[in-house]
Order: structure tokens, then C-alpha cells, then sequence
């Protein structure tokens, strides 16, 4: 028995629109745009009456997958919860990246929420924490070479 990958994260949004333009902006592209309902799909995520529209992002290379995903039914009742760095669970999703003053200028042009200033970790990294639509926290890293 072995793990050969990660195949997708997925990630429910509200706002499927705009969170697929906030991916798309950082240079992901569209690989795949379903819909999909009934019984099958209610037992495989232990709901009832489920109905969902997803997108899957990835990578230009392949080398990654999102899976944004808008569930129609049922509904959240909590809605969107703000979360921090240290909030348990899963938190963030890291992009390696190029040209990291760009993307970060980029982002606030587009008004994303960006927690610090690009900070450089030792000799290996500069990194920016930023929250994208409905609370998704991305840490944007780039190796310094």
C-alpha cells in the first residue's frame, strides 16, 4: 500500500464566479467545469439532496489541481467563517511563484486582502500571506536563487 499523490484540494465558495477569477488571475487555467447531483453524489459526500457546480484549476505544467466547488443543496448554514494562520485545521494552499512583488502589486490592485509585507526567511524564501474571496488564505513563496 502506498500514496502515489495528492490528486485536488477542494475548496466550497459562495461565489464561484469570483473565486475562480482570483485563481485564474494568479495564473492558474481552467482544466474541467461540471455540475453534478443525485443519489450517488449523496452518498459519497454523506448529504442529502446535493447539488453542485465545480471548477477544477490547475497548474499550466499539470502539476497541481483546485477544485472550487458551489453547493447549491444544502446550503451551510454557518456561511463563510474568518479564519487566521493559526486557526486549527487546514488553513492555507502555498504557491511556489516567480516575481513575487508583481503578483502581491497585482493582488492589491484587485483589492485582496494582504496580511504583511513580503518578508524574506533566512536564504531560502521571500513569502506574503494573503486572503483571497470568502476567507481563502494563499502563501505566496519565491525561492531565492
Amino acid at each position: 500500500m502506498k500514496i502515489n499523490r495528492i490528486d485536488h484540494v477542494s475548496i466550497n465558495v459562495n461565489d464561484l464566479s469570483k473565486a475562480k477569477e482570483f485563481f485564474l488571475d494568479l495564473g492558474l487555467e481552467v482544466k474541467a467545469e461540471w455540475e453534478i447531483e443525485g443519489e450517488q453524489l449523496d452518498r459519497i459526500v454523506g448529504l442529502k439532496n446535493v447539488k453542485t457546480t465545480c471548477v477544477g484549476l490547475g497548474m499550466p505544467d499539470g502539476s497541481a489541481w483546485i477544485e472550487l466547488v458551489k453547493f447549491y443543496t444544502p446550503s451551510d448554514e454557518i456561511d463563510i467563517q474568518q479564519t487566521f494562520a493559526n486557526t486549527l485545521g487546514i488553513r492555507h494552499i502555498c504557491f511556489a511563484v516567480e516575481d513575487i512583488e508583481a503578483i502581491i502589486a497585482k493582488l492589491k490592485k484587485k483589492g485582496t486582502e494582504i496580511f504583511s509585507e513580503i518578508l524574506q526567511y533566512e536564504e531560502s524564501y521571500k513569502l506574503c500571506y494573503v486572503r483571497g474571496p470568502e476567507g481563502i488564505i494563499l502563501e505566496l513563496a519565491e525561492k531565492i536563487r
